[in-house]
């Protein structure tokens, strides 16, 4: 294999120019051209590539975002979208593609794996919703975000004796919540996984005033509602004096931690080794340390699993 591409798609997370460098000399040293497709699956419709230099992707791993740009493409998920991804492709020269996304990202993956390119999949998601891989690109990167934030929040709701309710994301897994909420020593963390009423949720505040305990810190990822709402539950059933801060895109952003950039140099490496040793349709991922491999479908069929005992140290740590 003599020239490459590598694209990232769907959201942006800190690390992502990490594993694009990685590929990037990775590649080289293997002897490979290596192509960059600018906003993901779109710019790859669209004919957005052009050849990676030295100077693109130097200096720029310690930096959040991605140089290559990211979008999301409806058209791709049409068979004529597919099409002119595989005619730019042929047009190109490129043989071998290297994604960098999160599970639609991979879909993508799996449709030009279909139509014979030798496509790799990295896990690039803040979420760490991927159940294949003990973690993804940005997670930690985000968990350290959020955790700088916990604090200054906690201040100003200690000055006030009040309860700060953090929202922060993750759709239907509460990975960030839960660790930047141990982090941080949350009093109570709601997430989708764990079915915890409101009513139970708001007691357990109302509580915590009666014990004199009156700054609480709640995490709620999104998936387990809005924190507006739950602030104006809990307004409506207790005298607890509550606020709501949602942190957005605050947690996408910013330099990526030292893991995140180790673990996205280590999996660009994987990447390119596979496509150079002839390899299609997998996903690379880590397992106790190891980087690994596993196939596509396989991948994505991996049911995520919460981690119910870090939960319940929390649940404990909270009640004393």
């Amino acid at each position: 294999m003599k020239r490459i591409g590598v694209l990232t798609s769907g959201g942006d997370t800190p690390g992502m120019n990490s594993a694009i460098r990685s590929v990037f000399k990775t590649g080289v040293a293997h002897g490979m051209q290596v192509m960059g497709i600018y906003h993901g699956y779109k710019g790859l419709i669209e004919g957005r590539v052009d050849y990676l230099t030295h100077e693109q992707v130097e200096n720029k791993m310690h930096k959040g975002g991605t140089v290559l740009r990211t979008a999301r493409s409806e058209e791709f998920r049409t068979e004529g979208g597919v099409e002119k991804a595989l005619s730019v492709l042929h047009a190109y020269g490129i043989e071998g593609l290297v994604v960098i996304g999160g599970d639609g990202s991979f879909r993508g993956c799996m449709e030009l794996v279909k139509n014979g390119v030798p496509t790799i999949g990295i896990p690039g998601t803040i979420d760490n919703d991927l159940g294949y891989t003990d973690f993804t690109i940005g997670f930690d990167t985000a968990v350290n975000n959020v955790t700088n934030e916990i604090y200054k929040i906690r201040d100003t709701m200690r000055a006030h004796d009040r309860v700060g309710v953090i929202e922060v994301m993750g759709r239907n897994c509460g990975d960030i919540a839960l660790w930047a909420g141990i982090a941080g020593a949350a009093d109570l963390i709601l997430v989708p996984e764990i079915d915890l009423p409101w009513d139970e949720a708001a007691k357990r505040l109302a509580q915590n005033k009666l014990r004199g305990k009156l700054t609480s810190i709640v995490m709620i990822a999104e998936g387990a509602g809005r924190a507006e709402d739950f602030v104006a539950y809990v307004r409506e059933h207790t005298d607890v004096e509550i606020k709501a801060t949602v942190l957005g895109y605050i947690q996408r952003g910013g330099n990526p931690s030292a893991f995140d950039r180790v673990l996205a140099a280590r999996m660009g490496q994987r990447a390119v080794e596979l496509l150079d040793e002839g390899k299609a349709g997998r996903a690379v991922g880590i397992r106790k340390n190891k980087i690994y491999d596993a196939a596509l479908a396989d991948a994505l069929e991996v049911k995520d699993e919460f981690d119910m005992k870090l939960y319940e140290l929390n649940e404990m740590m909270a009640q004393f």
